[in-house]
């Protein structure tokens, strides 16, 4: 089940991580520059109706306030080499995932791959048109979405592999110390659980914690 409903995408609370900032210096005008397409961005995501509940430097203290605010998506907007930020951004994000779009310079493959390794949603190059946002941000809550869907989804297989291999290991301890066969092991297995009112996985695990105690 997605978390975010695609048609709840404006909706979204949005925090933006600017590492941008105005120059001190006036003949500066690549800074210049950069500076005007970070405030385009938020004037773009604000016109196209988005709510931005915060923005704010990649420091220290970002964990904090994003564990603080909650936000639904994060939009980073970043010079060239994102890497501190996004550094900063993961550590802030790894308890509860959530969408990132990245706007950046940076046009290296590699820096790419490794933001989308890193779990970024959409990695935007060179800002983009107001008219172009909802599309985008649709585009990164959907891939995030489907990110998440198959991590849940590896994560059961993992817990399930786990737990057969949990009552394998516990039918054949009962089958060599009590003689049984496999059927009789497992149906002995079912009616602890059922008398216990434990899942059979934790069954086996007891009976396996217990058999390691007595040696």
């Amino acid at each position: 089940m997605n978390r975010y409903p695609p048609n709840d995408v404006r909706s979204l609370r949005i925090v933006v991580i600017n590492s941008i900032m105005p120059p001190e210096g006036e003949q500066d005008e690549l800074a210049w520059a950069q500076a005007e397409r970070a405030r385009a961005l938020r004037i773009g995501l604000l016109e196209a109706g988005y709510n931005i509940i915060a923005v704010f430097p990649a420091d220290l203290h970002l964990p904090d306030r994003v564990a603080q605010l909650q936000p639904d998506m994060i939009i980073i907007d970043a010079e060239s080499d994102a890497r501190d930020v996004l550094e900063h951004v993961v550590i802030a994000t790894q308890g509860a995932p959530r969408p990132i779009v990245l706007f950046t310079e940076d046009h290296d493959k590699s820096s790419m791959e490794a933001a989308m390794a890193a779990g970024v949603s959409a990695y935007i190059v060179a800002g983009l048109q107001s008219e172009r946002i909802k599309p985008v941000l649709d585009v990164a809550l959907a891939r995030f979405n489907v990110d998440q869907k198959l991590r849940t989804e590896l994560s059961d297989t993992k817990l399930k592999l786990a737990e057969r291999k949990t009552i394998d290991r516990a039918k054949g301890l009962l089958m060599e110390r009590h003689k049984m066969t496999e059927d009789e092991a497992y149906q002995k297995l079912r009616r602890l659980a059922m008398d216990k009112n434990l899942k059979l996985s934790d069954v086996a695990q007891r009976i396996l914690d217990a058999a390691e105690l007595l040696g």
